[in-house]
């Protein structure tokens, strides 16, 4: 199914959908560590917002029973997934030319990925 996307914010029945891309990171951070981590996705917070075929962005904390965040990325496309992950994601986790890198705060991590096959958003009045 190829169509037209329409603006953000249309209500839903008139906007038309291409098939995203979900990439959710799922990472295992240790309770010592979730500030750190927090920290670390603010200061990057624009980082992604500017990258063609991006879509949506949030980082989920856990509330109870586990030390498992989740990284929630969708994206128009595989490829502007894979360009992202080339481009942006991986100059922003080297830092600077000779700067030392940080400690990671996760102590795992690991990919899903998923094709949104339906979606609904609120009704609009």
């Amino acid at each position: 199914m190829v169509q037209i996307r329409g603006p953000v914010g249309a209500p839903f029945d008139e906007r038309c959908h291409v098939p995203s891309v979900v990439k959710i990171n799922v990472l295992t951070v240790p309770a010592e560590q979730r500030e750190v981590l927090e920290k670390r996705f603010a200061s990057r917070a624009h980082a992604v917002e500017n990258s063609d075929g991006f879509e949506w962005f949030e980082l989920l904390r856990p509330v109870e029973g586990t030390d498992t965040y989740l990284v929630y990325t969708r994206w128009r496309d595989e490829e502007s997934f894979q360009a992202w992950m080339e481009g942006p994601m991986k100059a922003a986790h080297q830092g600077g030319e000779g700067a030392e890198r940080p400690r990671p705060a996760a102590s795992g991590s690991t990919l899903w990925s998923f094709e949104v096959v339906q979606q609904a958003g609120p009704k609009q009045a």
